[in-house]
């Protein structure tokens, strides 16, 4: 089986070691749960391992599954690239629950390199404590499930919900957009390139204050505009990703091939 196939063909499973030839591996509870439980592999078959940090993965044999262990055996490590040249971060002000999630899932499977949640006038409160370490698990879970279905290697950071002031005034080196439809300059008038990160900013539900689109021009941010219509929260930011992808990244590459 071509090595590029392995994602599509195999089923894929986030695991956070060192991946070895010959390598014993005993999987952990919420693992084994999810391999033997959910998705029925069976002892015999082949399912693929991934690190989260390398572009690599592993061809494993699960040697024994039931309710208390799942042991696999690393036959293969093979080198992939399945990763995007452009590295962009979503900085998403926090949206009620499932739009968070669809806009981390989708995010995953479109490149995105990082997510920065955002506390703005109009998104979701903000949380602390407990609370706010049981959305960061939820969210974390988010985005290793996608990584698995997507055939990503590496795990976008997910980075602490941040004040949108305070995020603004952070200096850097990347570039900033801020998404606004009623921008004077259209996102479709940039050529991204793998040596500029950027950063799309994307609003809540309500989009952005007048302040907060103040306070980002002061700091250096450019608005840019998707269109003629509005889109919701978890639309926005993935169609400009994915726009960013397919004009400087990796969406609808065709890779050559034997003659």
């Amino acid at each position: 089986m071509p090595d590029a196939a392995l994602a599509v063909a195999l089923p894929r499973l986030y695991l956070p070691v060192t991946l070895r030839p010959g390598q014993r591996l005993s999987l952990p509870d919420a693992q084994r749960h999810h391999l033997v439980t959910v998705l029925r592999v069976r002892a015999g078959q082949q399912v693929v391992l991934f690190d989260g940090e390398t572009d690599q993965e592993a061809v494993a044999t699960l040697e024994q599954a039931d309710r208390r262990r799942a042991e696999l055996t690393v036959e293969r490590v093979v080198a992939v690239r399945r990763e995007s040249p452009l590295t962009v971060t979503v900085a998403q002000a926090v949206s009620s629950g499932e739009r968070m999630d669809f806009t981390l899932q989708k995010g995953v499977e479109l490149g995105a390199a990082a997510f920065q949640p955002l506390y703005s006038e109009r998104s979701q409160r903000p949380l602390r404590g407990e609370r706010l370490a049981r959305r960061l698990r939820h969210w974390q879970g988010v985005i290793v499930h996608a990584c698995e279905q997507s055939g990503r290697t590496r795990l976008p950071h997910l980075l602490p919900p941040r004040p949108m002031a305070e995020f603004l005034a952070e200096p850097g080196d990347d570039l900033r957009l801020l998404l606004d439809p009623t921008a004077a300059q259209p996102l479709t008038a940039l050529r991204p390139t793998p040596a500029q990160a950027i950063t799309l900013i994307v609003g809540a539900e309500g989009g952005f204050s007048a302040a907060e689109l103040a306070l980002a021009e002061r700091h250096g941010v450019s608005r840019r505009r998707l269109g003629p219509r509005i889109l919701r929260t978890e639309t926005a930011g993935l169609v400009a990703l994915g726009w960013l992808q397919a004009s400087g990244g990796d969406l609808g590459m065709v890779e050559a091939g034997p003659p």
